[in-house]
């Protein structure tokens, strides 16, 4: 299912403080300089409209957000719903996520990294495009904290199976949690735009939460 059309963006916002080219950042990255302050760092990869963001930034405040969305125009989208909230604790940078990840982070400095409904590049020739691969797989492992998360969604049950199986063979990440599926209480009460598109048409989301733990504790059992 292909993205929609976006709605205009108002050409007289702002956007400073909000959106970030990959090139001006950090190296490493560091909540403390592009935030301000001393705060748990939770990482978006594929922001697209930016609802994740909108929302986590306003339930979560004491936790700051970056978003990485690789499309110049979903990015400009994104940070353009936090600009208008005005909120402080997210910010959305156009850039190649995995690049990112690789080059920019530090190790043990991300509380959680969220991977919802990415590209899953149905042909076979074209899967090696796709972002849950092993080298990422291990940078997200290398970044998160101790007791930090992935949280990975899928509305593609091939995508999904291959990536718990890639997840285990790769990494030693715990897990996986199957979160519940929640009721939506209005119509925005979702993770993602994608994710209300799914649940509106009545179609399957795969959903699944790994944890980092310490050196020497054996992984959790399956939930």
């Amino acid at each position: 299912m292909g993205r929609r059309a976006l709605p205009r963006i108002d050409p007289g916002l702002d956007l400073t403080g909000w959106l970030i080219a990959e090139e001006s950042l950090p190296t490493p990255v560091s909540g403390q300089v592009l935030f301000g302050r001393s705060a748990p760092l939770q990482i978006e990869v594929g922001s697209g409209k930016g609802l994740f963001l909108t929302r986590a930034t306003a339930a979560t405040p004491a936790h700051d957000f970056l978003g990485i969305e690789i499309a110049a125009k979903y990015a400009r989208f994104a940070a353009a719903r936090l600009a208008r909230r005005r909120g402080t604790n997210g910010k959305v940078i156009h850039g190649d996520g995995v690049r990112i990840f690789h080059d920019r982070l530090a190790d043990n400095s991300l509380e959680a990294v969220h991977v919802y409904f990415p590209d899953p590049w149905w042909k076979r020739r074209h899967r090696k495009r796709r972002v849950m691969q092993a080298a990422f797989l291990q940078d997200v492992q290398r970044t998160l904290r101790v007791g930090g998360q992935l949280h990975f969604w899928t509305d593609v049950a091939e995508y999904y199976e291959t990536t718990l199986a890639l997840i285990r063979q790769t990494t030693q990440l715990a897990g996986p949690i199957v979160p519940d599926e929640r009721p939506s209480d209005h119509d925005l009460d979702y993770q993602t735009h994608f994710e209300r598109r799914m649940r509106l048409d009545d179609l399957p989301v795969y959903r699944s939460v790994f944890c980092k733990e310490a050196a020497g504790v054996q992984p959790r059992a399956q939930a």
